[in-house]
């Protein structure tokens, strides 16, 4: 669905434009979500381009285990101490807007937040 050449996340992993970053290392990169759904927003993404979780393989495998291991930290250090929420939403049905693989991390009081919790 996109290409590295014209994709958002690839252009701030780039660093053609500008991202509130909340963690990088050399195979991904967190951010703050620039319409945040909770007080504590933000996405981490793999710096390789992948679309969604629908085109990963077992290539992918690593980099998928890296960030879902890091983001318990990255919540705690944002001050997620009682919980968070991760989402990835995949493909048009699913709620994806940015075709590049990315992780909503979200925290803070319930009462707070902008979407509905179950």
């Amino acid at each position: 669905m996109n290409s590295p050449h014209n994709c958002l996340f690839c252009r701030i992993v780039a660093g053609q434009l500008p991202s509130r970053k909340v963690y990088e290392d050399d195979e991904m990169l967190a951010f703050h979500d620039i319409h945040p759904k909770a007080p504590v927003h933000f996405l981490l993404i793999p710096k390789v381009h992948v679309d969604s979780l629908a085109d990963c393989g077992p290539g992918e495998g690593a980099v998928l285990a890296k960030m879902m291991l890091k983001v318990p930290e990255l919540a705690r250090a944002a001050g997620c101490g009682n919980g968070f929420r991760t989402v990835i939403n995949t493909g048009p049905d699913g709620g994806q807007e940015v075709y590049h693989l990315h992780l909503h991390v979200l925290g803070g009081p319930r009462g707070q937040w902008k979407v509905p919790l179950p």
